[in-house]
């Protein structure tokens, strides 16, 4: 058994046998309604205590059935908590906060545990309260305070190869719930297609994605929705992507373990030979993250909710 502590692996002296990891699994998938046997090797599910479990049965996985539990130790419920631990700058978390409140539509990049589902509840957790929500998720990890937030999740096909629920349908859904925010956990297929066109047709979102730099990240958009079949071309996503986001936040494990935030890149809108052009509005120069010269898009937005972003970005920050 191997435990991670503070973005390290560490050999633990745990030896189990393989009935004891058998009893392990089915007791902790009893209160999920999941399930994992040879028709179906692999399960991704929620523990009562809200961490996650994912099970791969050995046949597989070589050897032995392969369990990780990812415990979340929740210690940012606010992007100022995320400035105490030094993931983030004053200036970085106001803006942020700003642009949630503005409905800005924001792309959460970053590596495996690089902290995007942390960000994901700190920038959720700014929505302002009149305001419905509605988030999908594979499993339930979300946990911000808000008083109208619905919050789903998949399902996997029963015995009868019935009853799936993908991740597609839950954003389709949860446009018929009347949102006016619309928070996707992650997305990793076809799914982005339909983030997309609801992002497109002005519904502010935000939502997380695997990808090494935020130019990474909005190129991966482009190429997951053209997943969803034959007939959606690149010619058609490029520009929806540009038009669609606005605000690209990328993270970080730095030598020491520390999650940081890399850089917040605004998304003006513009393709120039099938490339979205970026702004960059902070950037990460050593330990500092740094305000560069960038300004992010939509300033009417910002107008709208009575935010002067051009002092929130240079003035004093308690003004």
């Amino acid at each position: 058994m191997f435990v991670a502590r503070h973005g390290r692996h560490e050999l633990t002296n745990l030896v189990l046998t393989r009935a004891q990891v058998q009893e392990l699994v089915e007791r902790m998938l009893k209160s999920s309604g999941r399930r994992v046997d040879l028709s179906q090797p692999f399960v991704d599910a929620m523990l009562p205590e809200g961490h996650r479990l994912h099970v791969v049965l050995e046949g597989i996985s070589r050897g032995f059935s392969a369990v990780n539990i990812r415990k979340f130790t929740v210690r940012a419920h606010h992007l100022r908590s995320l400035v105490e631990l030094g993931s983030l700058s004053p200036r970085a978390a106001a803006f942020l906060e700003a642009s949630v409140r503005a409905g800005l539509n924001i792309l959460v990049a970053g590596g495996t545990q690089a902290g995007k589902t942390t960000m994901l509840n700190c920038l959720a957790a700014a929505i302002p309260g009149g305001e419905r929500v509605v988030s999908a998720e594979e499993v339930h990890e979300l946990r911000f305070t808000h008083p109208d937030w619905v919050a789903l999740q998949t399902r996997q096909q029963g015995l009868e190869g019935t009853g799936e629920v993908r991740l597609r349908d839950l954003v389709k859904e949860s446009l018929r719930m009347r949102p006016s925010r619309v928070v996707v956990g992650e997305v990793r297929a076809e799914e982005c297609l339909d983030l997309l066109l609801a992002l497109n047709a002005g519904l502010p979102g935000m939502c997380t994605i695997h990808a090494n730099s935020a130019r990474e990240a909005l190129v991966k958009c482009c190429t997951l929705p053209l997943l969803a079949g034959e007939n959606i071309s690149a010619r058609f996503v490029v520009p929806t992507v540009a038009a669609s986001v606005d605000l690209v936040v990328h993270l970080g494990i730095d030598e020491h373990g520390v999650r940081r935030v890399n850089e917040v890149v605004g998304v003006p809108g513009r393709v120039e030979n099938d490339v979205i052009e970026t702004e960059p509005i902070f950037v990460r120069r050593g330990t500092e993250l740094a305000r560069t010269g960038g300004l992010p898009p939509r300033l009417e937005q910002f107008e709208r909710r009575g935010i002067d972003v051009h002092r929130l970005l240079t003035g004093p920050l308690d003004g």
